[in-house]
């Protein structure tokens, strides 16, 4: 039996559409981009280990497999949490 305090907190919880769709998927991606840009430059130790085959070294900072994963996994939390955010809003 479903609890009567549940049924409340089900009324207040907006939806956030978890089906996906672009402009969710457009908004983690450019996330990472940005991560992956910004954060091999901030890390202490970015050369550390085997290189990330990226297309253009350069821009990227020549980044090792550990801080590419660092820079994809700190994208990921950035985007999911701006895409709960402007869902919340209303805005996507």
């Amino acid at each position: 039996m479903i609890s009567s305090m549940l049924l409340v907190v089900q009324m207040t919880v907006p939806n956030t559409n978890t089906t996906g769709n672009w402009t969710q998927m457009a908004i983690i991606i450019g996330s990472c981009l940005l991560c992956l840009l910004i954060i091999p430059r901030i890390i202490n130790y970015p050369h550390v280990g085997q290189k990330m085959p990226l297309p253009f070294p350069a821009i990227f900072n020549n980044p090792s497999v550990a801080s590419f994963l660092a820079a994809m996994s700190a994208g990921h939390l950035i985007g999911v949490g701006a895409v709960l955010g402007l869902t919340n809003l209303g805005i996507i």
